[in-house]
């Protein structure tokens, strides 16, 4: 009796465990609702991981934009700060580097005497060696142009009347500074 009862106990628990794994197994129908709902949340997901993407890349594209942009205000504020800084700073600069400053008044009627397509060039010679003489530049040929310098106005002004008719005579102010470079100007009228 002891072993067809342990048959029909058995066959009890295979019953009982087929019957679970019957009752644990959806149907076909219930498969295939669930993998098309589990395609459609995946693809749902993929979608929204697109959109997300998306709108990452373009909030990243307007910061950059806005950090661009930021950049360049911020370097234009910088620009315009030192714009309006420059001329004062220049100002006490030269202030302070001058360390030596002279008027004089150079006869250019020596330049008269060179031919006519000559008189502008020579005058500009004429004040080069007047000025290497009175303020005492040392005639190195390598250092001299360094060490002296025409302006714009002054060089205008013996070419304002072409190269045939220089001024007969100029007023000059010569400024030296720290480092001995002498600078020529025009000088103010009073």
């Amino acid at each position: 009796m002891k072993a067809s009862s342990k048959k029909t106990a058995v066959k009890e628990d295979l019953s009982k465990e087929t019957e679970e794994e019957s009752r644990e197994e959806p149907s076909i129908e219930e498969a295939e609702e669930a993998e098309v709902a589990e395609v459609a949340e995946k693809a749902e997901e993929e979608k929204a991981e697109g959109e997300l993407e998306e709108t990452e890349e373009r909030a990243e594209e307007v910061a950059e934009k806005e950090v661009l942009e930021e950049a360049v205000e911020e370097e234009e504020a910088i620009e315009e700060e030192k714009e309006e800084e420059k001329p004062e700073r220049i100002e006490k600069e030269v202030e302070e580097e001058i360390v030596e400053e002279r008027i004089y008044t150079i006869p250019l009627s020596r330049a008269w005497i060179s031919p006519p397509k000559k008189r502008a060039p020579r005058a500009i010679r004429i004040i080069k060696g007047f000025i290497t003489r009175h303020m005492k530049i040392k005639t190195e040929p390598t250092e001299e142009a360094e060490r002296l310098v025409i302006s714009n106005e002054v060089n205008e002004r013996i070419w304002s009347s072409g190269i045939k008719n220089p001024p007969r005579n100029i007023r000059i102010r010569a400024v030296k500074d720290k480092e001995g470079t002498i600078t020529l100007h025009l000088a103010e009228e009073d």
